[in-house]
């Protein structure tokens, strides 16, 4: 069975996923099913590396501090688009220097940087260390790097490093 679905969980996730797009039929199940063991296949090939995670009690206040974060970002990109003040903000790009080298807390702040609204991940570059966003109300560059740094990396590193 391993061979077959090295992942059951994301094989069963993504049979289930498929069969809510599409219609409930034998058709689409087998279908589903081949995509399904196809992508855990495929998965399993990639070899992903499992996180470490060294601090589990960091991870809520983090959710915490995420959550509070994007409820902020909503009201405020809200607010500009319909009091029709996006044509006074001015949009811009930040550099971040980067201290978290661990993929997997990399991969989570990416995430988060952009389900934030209004702000947006562009680009790493894993040499220099250095994370550019794009920032839809951008005031103080400083700032964005300060808050970054502070209220995401932190944690992620406590986290995983």
């Amino acid at each position: 069975m391993s061979r077959v679905f090295p992942h059951p969980l994301l094989a069963a996730a993504l049979l289930l996923m498929w069969l809510l797009l599409t219609s409930f039929s034998f058709a689409q199940f087998v279908l589903g099913g081949v995509v399904a063991a196809a992508a855990s296949r495929a998965m399993a090939a990639l070899q992903p590396s499992k996180p470490r995670i060294s601090r589990w009690r960091v991870i809520p206040r983090l959710a915490g501090v995420v959550t509070l974060d994007i409820l902020r970002s909503n009201a405020a990109v809200f607010s500009i688009i319909v009091q029709g003040r996006w044509r006074e903000r001015v949009s811009g790009f930040v550099a971040i220097p980067l201290d978290l080298r661990d993929r997997t807390g990399l991969a989570v702040l990416s995430c988060i940087v952009t389900s934030t609204p209004g702000t947006a991940w562009v680009e790493y570059d894993p040499v220099s260390g250095v994370l550019l966003i794009h920032v839809l109300d951008l005031v103080d560059k400083d700032e964005w790097v300060t808050l970054i740094k502070n209220r995401y990396e932190a944690p992620l590193m406590e986290i995983f490093e």
